[in-house]
């Protein structure tokens, strides 16, 4: 049973909600946009990291990082109170590294017998670096293009295929997940189920573009 808990700890960090290209030796993650991050995690939360445990547990021992909690976004229906964050010792196996007693964390994630698990293949962020629009899509935006497709155009031409889906330009610019549309704008459904991307900065300054731009 111990083997089989362990199996399905390593799948969660491998298989976790994707947003990065390979990091680390022998950790490889797909580039996705924070919108889809969102979408694909079971949590979401900010929270300061207040310290940290090994435990050994697994094939290269889990560190369990203890949180204070300022904000759930994402999960309610999963846990009340998040107090605890577990991913892998091992950056190698995706394991992620906060520092303690420093910043505030976006951390997204998923839950395994009442356990919230994370690794660099989530969307992990000091709360800091996220743009105006990252923080708005986390506070509501992101949630309302979830039935919305983001389509990575790595290569040209690329095209939409359905009404549904927003094409992803980033990896062009080779910018990914920190390029210009994933810094400012979310895949929002609009009227008759076509979903475009949208920029909403103040009252005076909301932008919808078709599903082609930028």
């Amino acid at each position: 049973m111990q083997s089989v808990y362990q199996h399905l700890i390593s799948l969660l960090f491998v298989f976790s909600s994707l947003h990065v290209d390979q990091l680390t030796e022998g950790c490889s993650c797909a580039l996705s946009h924070p919108q889809d991050a969102f979408c694909n995690s079971e949590i979401v939360i900010r929270a300061k990291v207040v310290g940290k445990k090994l435990l050994r547990d697994g094939p290269f021992g889990t560190m369990r990082y203890t949180v204070k909690q300022m904000k759930m976004y994402k999960g309610f229906d999963k846990v009340q109170h998040v107090q605890h964050i577990y991913t892998s010792a091992s950056e190698s196996s995706c394991g992620v590294k906060f520092d303690i007693n420093k910043y505030q964390y976006l951390i997204t994630g998923r839950v395994y017998n009442d356990k919230v698990y994370t690794g660099l293949c989530n969307f992990n962020e000091q709360w800091d670096r996220l743009s105006l629009a990252q923080k708005k899509g986390i506070n509501h935006r992101y949630q309302l293009g979830c039935s919305c497709r983001i389509k990575a155009c790595r290569y040209l031409p690329c095209f939409v295929t359905s009404k549904n889906e927003c094409l992803w330009t980033d990896m062009l610019s080779h910018f990914g997940n920190s390029g210009y549309q994933s810094r400012h704008y979310a895949c929002i459904q609009q009227k008759e189920g076509y979903c475009s991307w949208y920029r909403g900065m103040t009252a005076r300054d909301k932008t919808t573009i078709n599903a082609t731009d930028p």
